[in-house]
């Protein structure tokens, strides 16, 4: 039977509005065991044809806001590349686990850390946007050489991923896992917004450097799955302890 992903409830309470945009997923599949000794307690590896996946996902974040402010220009626009993989916890919830969310501002890197325990990274990051639709993205972290590159263009028909697919079990995630090693802690919270409108990416450079940046194994092959969306609207509901 195709896999059923949770969709976040709409009686949750909002806390946070965001607008993710040009998303291009690049997601490669390795064998569970090797995503299994990364994760935190509380979580097992969620398989897709017996396949663990792991995934890059560069894009652009805006209108960035708590619930009762509005967005500032100075605040509310910045990068975002992560390092994700899928998994599920002990009531059999599925969701995706961060091994680092790369950001270019450094405020909502320490909210994020502080408040949130998720695993974000300040970086240097810029983009440009052509005419034509390329995305041409540059991050590096300190002490990189040099910057992570993806050039993407988003090309063919547009529309949502079908249940059962890869692409669904990849892209339909509204649960989200965080860890506070401190207290042992296993955190969860959800997103949601309306099912992404994906399509087709032509791919000119991609790099697999946040890998190795994680400790997590370089897979030695082109990614096996690349997909691209325009964007979301996005509403973020709280955290809470498992």
């Amino acid at each position: 039977m195709p896999v059923k992903l949770e969709v976040s409830s709409p009686e949750q309470p909002v806390v946070m509005y965001q607008r993710w945009e040009e998303l291009l997923f690049l997601h490669w599949s390795v064998l569970p065991k090797v995503i299994a000794k990364t994760l935190p307690p509380g979580l097992r590896v969620d398989t897709f044809n017996e396949r663990a996946w792991i995934g890059v996902v560069p894009f652009f974040m805006s209108g960035v806001r708590p619930r009762f402010l509005p967005a500032l220009p100075s605040v509310s626009f910045f990068q975002e590349l992560n390092l994700r993989t899928y998994v599920i916890d002990e009531y059999g919830r599925r969701g995706v686990w961060f091994y680092s969310l790369d950001t270019s501002h450094r405020l909502p890197v320490w909210i994020a850390r502080t408040f949130f325990h998720l695993n974000y990274v300040h970086a240097r990051m810029w983009a440009t946007r052509s005419n034509d639709g390329v995305v041409d993205y540059f991050s590096v972290r300190n002490r990189q050489e040099s910057p992570q590159r993806f050039q993407w263009r988003r090309e063919g028909d547009v529309g949502a991923a079908e249940e059962g697919t890869l692409e669904y079990f990849l892209v339909e995630r509204y649960r989200l896992y965080a860890y506070n090693y401190k207290r042992r802690h296993l955190l969860t919270g959800c997103v949601s917004h309306e099912p992404y409108q994906i399509q087709g990416a032509a791919v000119d450079a991609y790099s697999k450097e946040l890998f190795q940046l994680n400790g997590v194994e370089v897979p030695a092959s082109a990614p096996e799955s690349v997909v691209a969306s325009k964007g979301a609207q996005v509403r973020i509901h709280p955290l809470t302890v498992v």
